[in-house]
């Protein structure tokens, strides 16, 4: 599953921005319905106060008119024998009046209806009404699918005194705001869908565009190398914050420029003082018996002795092998220190491989070409040189007392284009803190040499533009592998 960590930052934006409008577009709708609905109830409250105080002016009237009849509890019911039906009718609401403890008087439910509810009034909706500051009390209820808003009130004679309760209900018919509200409601999901359409546009090049400068501070990042000479960035109408990271940036460029300067000057001087203590440490391997041949010499030296010409012979060829033995050491490190020139020409690599692989008198070299023929624009002396060199390690490295084994495979990889060479032995191999040393000029694990075969060998075939691999298993042995390309 993925994690909300690993989600990128123009991702988290872009989710972000249409959540959000989500969120206020279902808010929005919410409160929408919560306003309609509120001001249904409003509206019809109000409705109702104004179908109150007139129906409560018309009971006023007919009360304050002389009749054959006084205005008591008792005879409500008469005086309003017919014209209850008249004020309901006029005003579309239904009256009921009941005495004092809530019993039905009279009633304009028979106008409407056949059958007529006789039921008392509530005890509960008495005494509110009598505790009540207003005098009025306010019920809602529900019969079927109809709702009803019910107001209680006392009636009062021409001289103010309380004669009975006035129920006045009005049924609540809201089909018509409820279909206003669905066509509304309609309106806005459109309107909606558009604007979340265009919010989806809009968040996707926002997000684009506030990361864009990210990517290319992270593209750069990515760029940036020790050995090279990395670019600043700059960046056009940035934030501030963008800016402030730019500007880290570009100062991490400068030191790390001038650490390079100096990390690279340093390695060099550390190159010449260990070139220098090897071609100090090599020269001196001859130097000392060259000097105790000459001590020697001097010593024994008798113009007298009849074998004094075979002594100076001997010990002028002394002289010569060691002079032989500089000479070899200077050659090895000019070798070295310069790129090998190489005369490309067209070779029968198989051919020049086994000729390479003549000079070694040892019958473990075994010899494995993958094709009868390879060619390949080589320089021949180099190439013999990478065999030899590579081969004569693996000689040194065989193990006292065991069965020693050499394989040399020569073939081409799958699309042909490159030349394998494949050395093998079952050697004492390389251990690991050695590994990462092994092409290093002067390193050497032998007790004699320059350690500078493998950094020579790997120098010619970079030249190539090939390339020099190799695993070991220490007590085990090694396997190098050479690839150079054909053309």
């Amino acid at each position: 599953m993925l994690s909300l960590n690993n989600i990128s930052l123009r991702i988290r934006i872009f989710l972000s921005m249409i959540l959000l409008v989500l969120l206020a577009s279902i808010l929005i709708i919410g409160v929408t319905i919560y306003q309609y609905d509120e001001q249904t109830k409003d509206y019809n409250l109000l409705r109702l106060g104004r179908k109150e105080s007139a129906t409560k002016h018309n009971i006023e009237i007919e009360l304050k008119r002389k009749t054959t009849y006084p205005v008591t509890t008792e005879n409500l019911s008469k005086i309003f024998q017919d014209i209850i039906y008249e004020i309901a009718n006029i005003h579309n609401l239904t009256i009921s009046m009941y005495d004092m403890n809530g019993k039905l008087l009279k009633s304009s439910i028979p106008y409407n209806f056949d059958v007529i509810d006789e039921t008392p009034l509530s005890k509960d909706i008495v005494i509110e009404l009598a505790n009540d500051s207003n005098y009025r009390v306010l019920k809602g209820n529900k019969i079927g699918s109809i709702s009803y808003q019910s107001s209680y009130t006392y009636i009062n004679d021409p001289r103010f005194k309380r004669i009975g309760i006035l129920e006045l209900k009005i049924a609540q018919n809201n089909e018509e705001e409820k279909k206003e509200l669905r066509e509304f409601m309609a309106r806005l999901l459109i309107v909606y869908a558009l604007m979340f359409v265009a919010a989806i546009a809009l968040a996707y090049f926002l997000s684009s565009y506030i990361t864009r400068s990210i990517q290319t501070i992270s593209e750069k990042i990515k760029e940036t190398r020790l050995n090279k000479r990395n670019e600043k960035i700059t960046l056009n109408a940035a934030s501030s914050e963008i800016n402030s990271l730019v500007d880290a940036y570009n100062n991490m460029i400068d030191q790390l420029e001038d650490s390079a300067v100096k990390l690279a000057q340093s390695e060099r001087e550390q190159a010449w003082r260990e070139m220098a203590k090897q071609v100090a440490h090599e020269i001196k391997n001859p130097l000392t018996p060259m000097r105790l041949t000459v001590q020697s010499f001097l010593r024994r030296f008798d113009p007298s002795d009849v074998k004094i010409k075979e002594k100076i012979s001997e010990y002028s060829e002394t002289l010569i092998q060691q002079i032989d033995v500089l000479s070899s050491i200077a050659s090895a490190f000019s070798d070295f220190a310069k790129m090998p020139t190489q005369r490309k020409e067209n070779l029968e690599v198989i051919d020049v491989v086994k000729h390479a692989l003549d000079i070694f008198n040892e019958d473990y070299i075994h010899y494995f070409p993958g094709k009868n023929e390879i060619y390949a624009h080589l320089d021949k002396t180099q190439l013999i040189r990478i065999i030899t060199n590579l081969v004569k390690n693996a000689t040194q490295a065989m193990k006292e007392g065991e069965a020693p084994k050499i394989e040399v495979k020569v073939d081409v990889d799958v699309k042909e284009e490159n030349v394998v060479i494949v050395i093998s032995d079952n050697g004492k191999g390389i251990s690991e803190e050695n590994k990462e040393f092994i092409f290093e000029p002067k390193f050497t694990t032998k007790t004699s040499g320059m350690g500078l075969g493998l950094p020579m060998i790997k120098n010619i075939i970079e030249a190539y533009n090939g390339k020099i691999t190799f695993s070991s298993t220490f007590g085990v042995g090694t396997v190098f592998t050479v690839i150079l390309p054909k053309t």
